[in-house]
């Protein structure tokens, strides 16, 4: 529960809350619409979240990325490195939305300067999230204005959704760069670039989520605080 503070922090803090909150269900929801919805619409799995600009879903595709561009981009954090950070996953996001992959291409051999464009804004996009989980968010669990309860368990959300987004941007670099012709047809039968940018997808909107304190990740930091608490109050127990 946010302690009372003055009108204008507690104004601050909500509306650091909302866009939070927005980013996160934006990211939480784009994949079941365009992957499992798209496909009982009788739109097939594509190779990767980029190829649904292609089909049907554009305009959702590209209307969420450019929603959690201008999120971002109203973002306001604890510093200007953390306003930068948000500036630049703003413009990432613009990148991915308006600049679309070439049809049915590897994102590394794209036929034309506005495809390559579509994956550098992917891979900063990605990178800036990784960013926002592993050095922002942990760094402001402790800020007297916004007074997070359970500040370990919080931080232990953030730095795994961090490491989520990186181990899948280097499963997904492994796949582009150093994958033989013969795996890449075997992993593209299973549309292994899709799976990779949900799993990361989902892993920034979990910690998005989490800042934002929605009522799903605050029962899940919750749950997470009680075997910590219990070991320390068995021990405290013991204690002279």
């Amino acid at each position: 529960m946010i302690p009372e503070l003055s009108t204008r922090a507690n104004a601050l803090v909500l509306s650091f809350i909302g866009i939070r909150r927005a980013v996160g269900i934006s990211g939480f929801l784009l994949p079941i619409v365009l992957g499992p919805i798209g496909w009982l619409a009788g739109i097939p799995f594509q190779d990767n979240i980029s190829s649904y600009y292609h089909t049907a879903m554009r305009d959702i595709f590209v209307g969420t990325m450019c929603a959690i561009a201008v999120f971002l981009l109203c973002y306001r954090g604890h510093d200007w490195i953390e306003n930068w950070t948000a500036n630049v996953g703003s413009a990432a996001a613009f990148g991915v939305a308006l600049f679309p992959l070439d049809p049915g291409s590897d994102p590394l051999l794209q036929r034309s300067l506005i495809g390559y464009m579509h994956t550098i804004s992917g891979g900063v996009f990605f990178l800036t999230l990784a960013c926002y989980s592993l050095y922002h968010f942990p760094r402001s669990t402790r800020d007297p204005v916004e007074s997070e309860p359970h500040p370990w368990e919080r931080n232990f959300i953030y730095r795994s959704s961090g490491l989520v987004i990186l181990f899948s941007m280097a499963a997904m670099g492994a796949y582009l760069f150093f994958a033989p012709i013969s795996l890449k047809q075997q992993l593209n039968r299973f549309n292994f670039l899709f799976w990779m940018e949900w799993i990361a997808v989902w892993a920034f909107a979990s910690a998005w989520l989490t800042k934002g304190r929605v009522i799903a990740a605050e029962i899940a930091v919750d749950l997470l605080s009680i075997p910590r608490e219990a070991i320390a109050e068995h021990f405290s127990g013991r204690l002279p």
